[in-house]
């Protein structure tokens, strides 16, 4: 299916730059393709798209991608549709998700969440949704059926291994309760991909748009990679892209009732995860796997004011009946 998706864009796509609702538009019609949600479904993800104005692919009259959708998937060995784990869909009810379990004590079946193997909208070789705020992502993985991740599960995703939560929620500060876990796991940290930060393995190796300073729509090109482009770029659990690519919005709990994967809808506090598509050129802060950022840009997951930019998007969770 993908394949002939990515022909049928080649043949579509206008000589001059999309509009960002053509570019959604386009993008809408391949969720429905790959993913099969419901008219409801596709009606909530459309509105919260629209209520935005900025949520998408990037600013497509500025962006300059270092490959092309077409580009990667001549790149994937067997081609996107590989991606589609027959077993792995079963297990999380969706395609191109991963089980989150420890290998050390569990099977895959064994996983009571899974989340998505590529960046939003969770389709190899497709643009990550960038230019989105933490609250819209929540919303968007609720349309899809899902809900954001919670820190811990992003984290095992990258480490290979879904161990139990850890949040020193007596410590009361997002400051102390990050001092502590970085802490607690430098001595042990990894990337997805091996032991050591390795250029040219992921998607890092673009770069800023010229005049782009701080960040804005129209001066800060999202510049990212196809999502699933570099298939080394993988954790022992089968996730892509966490470093690299666009850095992803997760759910911090600062109190249990806050926990997305135990079914709250409050949610805690913004976290972000990995790296994003010049690293490779700046390596601008820490990402290994467990690593917790400072509280950049930070405040509640659900305020109409969460942070959003052009290289920040999200990945989506599911927990498993």
């Amino acid at each position: 299916m993908i394949r002939s998706f990515l022909i049928a864009l080649m043949l579509a796509t206008p000589v001059m730059a999309e509009t960002l609702d053509q570019q959604n538009a386009r993008m809408f019609d391949q969720i429905e393709q790959e993913h099969a949600p419901s008219p409801a479904q596709m009606q909530r993800l459309r509105e919260i798209f629209a209520a935005s104005g900025f949520v998408g692919q990037g600013n497509p009259a500025i962006a300059r991608h270092p490959m092309t959708p077409e580009e990667c998937a001549a790149r994937v060995p067997g081609g996107p549709d590989s991606y589609d784990d027959p077993r792995n869909a079963r297990i999380c009810g969706d395609r191109f998700m991963a089980p989150l379990y420890d290998p050390a004590t569990q099977s895959p079946e064994d996983a009571t969440a899974c989340i998505d193997m590529f960046e939003y909208p969770n389709i190899p070789c497709s643009y990550p949704v960038v230019w989105v705020k933490a609250r819209e992502a929540a919303l968007i993985c609720d349309a899809m059926g899902k809900r954001l991740c919670d820190a811990h599960e992003w984290e095992g995703a990258c480490a290979g291994a879904l161990t139990p939560p850890d949040y020193r929620y007596d410590l009361g500060s997002v400051a102390a309760m990050r001092n502590w876990h970085n802490a607690t796991y430098a001595p042990t940290k990894n990337w997805a991909y091996g032991d050591a930060y390795q250029r040219g393995v992921c998607a890092a190796a673009s770069a800023k748009s010229d005049g782009c300073g701080g960040g804005g729509f129209n001066s800060c090109g999202s510049n990212t990679y196809p999502t699933g482009a570099f298939p080394g770029c993988v954790s022992a659990l089968g996730v892509y892209d966490q470093h690299g690519n666009a850095a992803e919005h997760m759910n911090l709990p600062m109190r249990p009732d806050q926990m997305a994967s135990t079914g709250s809808s409050k949610l805690g506090v913004t976290e972000m995860k990995g790296s994003w598509f010049i690293f490779d050129r700046y390596y601008a802060h820490q990402d290994w796997c467990r690593w917790r950022a400072p509280y950049w840009h930070g405040g509640p997951v659900m305020s109409t004011s969460s942070h959003a930019n052009y290289h920040l998007g999200f990945r989506c969770c599911k927990t498993v009946e």
